[in-house]
C-alpha cells in the first residue's frame, strides 16, 4: 500500500513543481496570420500586447511567430503541416504551444496560472470544445448516430498542445502518416482534431472554460469579435453578381429580391436564359449539373467591362442565388481592405494543403458563401490566358484557386462568410463571429434564417442605401 502512495505523492509534486516554474518564455504563441494589412495590423497588436504583458511581469515574452511569415506552406492555417517545423525548432526548449488567430486577445499571467496545472510531458491539447449539433456536410457526416460525441477546438479562443503532443504528430507526419483524407482541408479544426484522436487511439480534446468563446473576467483567451475599421462602403462600391439557372428563377430570386437583393445598388442574376420578368442575363454560357466554370469565367468578363463603364465600381461579390447574406455586414467587413490592390476573400478551403508542399496543393475560395473580388483582380483575372477553364463543367471557384495561385494572389480567408446553413455549425463557433453569409436553402427556410441573422442589420443601414440609386445594370 505505502508504494502507491508514495508514487501517487510523487506524481502530485512533480505536476505541482512543474506548474511552479512554469514561465510565460515556457509558451510559444503561433499566430495565424495572412498576408493582408488588416490581419498583419491584428497580429502586430497581439505581439505587442504580449510584449507589454511580459514586461510589466518583469519576464522575457514567450516566443511569438506569425503564421504567413514563418511558416510559408499553403496550408499552413491548417496546422498540420507546420508541426514538423515547431518541433524542431522548440521540441527541447519548450513546454507548450499556443495557436490562436490574430483576433486573440491572450491574457498570459492567467495562460500560465492555468498550464502550471497541467504536465507538459503528457500528450494533451486543450481549447473550447465545440460539438456538432447534428450530422453535417462540412465534416462530411462523421458520427452519424451522435456527432455532439466528438469534441474538437474553437480556433478563435486559442488552442494549447504539450511539446509532447506535438512531438509524437511531428513523428507521424515525418513517418508519412498524413490525415486520413487529405484531398479536402474544410474546417482546420475539425480535421485537426480527427487527426490527434487518430480513430481513439490519440487524445481527445480537453475543455478548459478559461479558453473561452466570449468574453468574460475569467478568461485566459478569448475572441474579438469582429468590428469596423472606418464607415461602411457606399453600397454603390459593391457589384453583386447572382448566378442562377433557368430552373430556380421562380423558386429562388424571388427569396433574393425580397431579402438582401433589394438593399444592394448594383445587382445582376445570370441565368442560362433571359427572363424579361425577373431581369436575369444570359451570358451565352449553359448551364451545366456541377462546376459552372464557363459561367462564372463570364461572370469575370462582364464585371470587367462594366468597370471599364463605370470606374467608381470597387468590389465584385459573386454570389449563389441560395446564398443569404448581409448587404450591410457586408459594407462594413469591406470597411477593412483596399479595393485599389488586387484582393481575393472569403471563406477559404484547401485542396491537398495538408500534404508536402512539393504535392502543389493549393487553397480556394468557397462560392456558396460568396467570393469577393477586388476589380484590379477581376480585371486581371478576365485578361486573355490569365484564366480559363477547362471546360463549362470544371468546379468554378476550385479552378479560381488555381488561377489565383499562378498570380500569385493570396486567399484572404474571413470566418464571416458561410458556406453551409446556420444548423451546420456548432453554436459556440458562430457566437464568436460577426455572420456576413450562409449558404443553402435545404432543409429550411431562407427568409427566416435571414430575418434571424441579418435583417435587423441591413434594416438598421437603410437610409445609407435609400440615398443612393438601385440599380439592376
Amino acid at each position: 500500500m505505502l508504494p502507491i502512495v508514495y508514487l501517487l505523492l510523487l506524481c502530485c509534486c512533480t505536476s505541482l513543481s512543474h506548474g511552479q516554474m512554469l514561465n510565460f518564455r515556457d509558451i510559444v504563441v503561433v499566430v495565424m496570420s495572412q498576408p493582408d494589412s488588416h490581419d498583419t495590423s491584428l497580429a502586430e497588436s497581439l505581439r505587442e500586447d504580449i510584449h507589454k504583458q511580459a514586461e510589466s511581469h518583469n519576464q522575457a515574452p514567450p516566443p511569438v511567430h506569425f503564421a504567413h511569415t514563418d511558416f510559408t506552406h499553403p496550408g499552413a492555417w491548417t496546422i498540420v503541416p507546420i508541426l514538423p517545423q515547431l518541433d524542431a525548432l522548440y521540441g527541447r526548449n519548450s513546454s507548450y504551444v499556443l495557436f490562436c488567430q490574430s483576433s486573440t486577445h491572450v491574457d498570459l499571467q492567467k495562460l500560465v496560472k492555468i498550464l502550471q496545472k497541467f504536465v507538459p510531458k503528457q500528450e494533451k491539447w486543450y481549447g473550447h470544445a465545440l460539438r456538432d449539433r447534428e450530422p453535417t456536410i462540412i465534416h462530411h457526416f462523421a458520427f452519424p448516430k451522435n456527432p455532439s460525441i466528438f469534441k474538437y477546438p474553437n480556433l478563435a479562443s486559442g488552442v494549447v498542445m504539450t511539446k509532447t503532443l506535438i512531438r509524437k504528430l511531428a513523428h507521424r507526419l515525418r513517418e508519412g502518416d498524413f490525415p486520413r483524407n487529405p484531398d479536402f482541408s474544410i474546417d482546420a479544426a475539425y480535421e485537426l482534431a480527427l487527426y490527434i484522436w487518430q480513430e481513439g487511439k490519440g487524445p481527445e480534446l480537453t475543455h478548459l472554460d478559461a479558453i473561452c468563446a466570449k468574453p468574460g473576467p475569467h478568461c485566459a483567451t478569448k475572441p474579438r469579435i469582429f468590428s469596423p475599421c472606418g464607415n461602411p462602403v457606399q453600397t454603390k462600391d459593391i457589384y453583386l453578381a447572382v448566378k442562377t439557372c433557368s430552373k430556380f428563377h421562380d423558386e429562388r430570386l424571388p427569396i433574393v429580391k425580397s431579402t438582401w437583393g433589394k438593399y444592394a445598388s448594383r445587382i445582376n442574376f445570370f441565368s442560362d436564359v433571359e427572363d424579361l420578368k425577373l431581369g436575369t442575363i444570359s451570358l451565352g454560357v449553359p448551364n451545366t449539373e456541377r462546376g459552372h466554370c464557363g459561367k462564372t469565367l463570364a461572370v469575370l468578363g462582364y464585371a470587367a467591362t462594366q468597370y471599364i463603364i463605370d470606374p467608381t465600381i470597387k468590389w465584385l461579390v459573386i454570389a449563389d442565388d441560395d446564398t443569404i447574406l448581409s448587404v450591410s455586414r457586408l459594407r462594413q467587413f469591406l470597411s477593412c481592405y483596399d479595393p485599389s490592390l488586387k484582393v481575393a476573400l472569403g471563406e477559404r478551403y484547401g485542396y491537398s494543403v495538408v500534404l508536402p508542399r512539393e504535392i502543389g496543393g493549393y487553397n480556394y475560395i468557397t462560392g456558396g458563401g460568396g467570393i469577393v473580388l477586388s476589380m484590379p483582380l477581376v480585371q486581371e483575372l478576365a485578361k486573355r490566358g490569365s484564366c480559363t477553364c477547362p471546360s463549362d463543367s470544371t468546379p468554378d471557384d476550385m479552378y479560381l484557386g488555381i488561377c489565383l495561385a499562378n498570380l500569385d494572389i493570396p486567399i484572404i480567408h474571413s470566418p464571416h462568410f458561410h458556406q453551409a446553413r446556420p444548423s451546420d455549425y456548432a453554436k459556440n463557433y458562430l457566437l464568436s463571429q460577426k455572420p456576413v453569409s450562409f449558404h443553402k436553402h435545404w432543409m429550411v427556410d431562407p427568409v427566416k434564417v435571414y430575418q434571424e441573422w441579418f435583417e435587423i442589420d441591413d434594416l438598421s443601414l437603410s437610409p445609407n442605401h435609400k440615398n443612393e440609386d438601385h440599380d439592376e445594370l
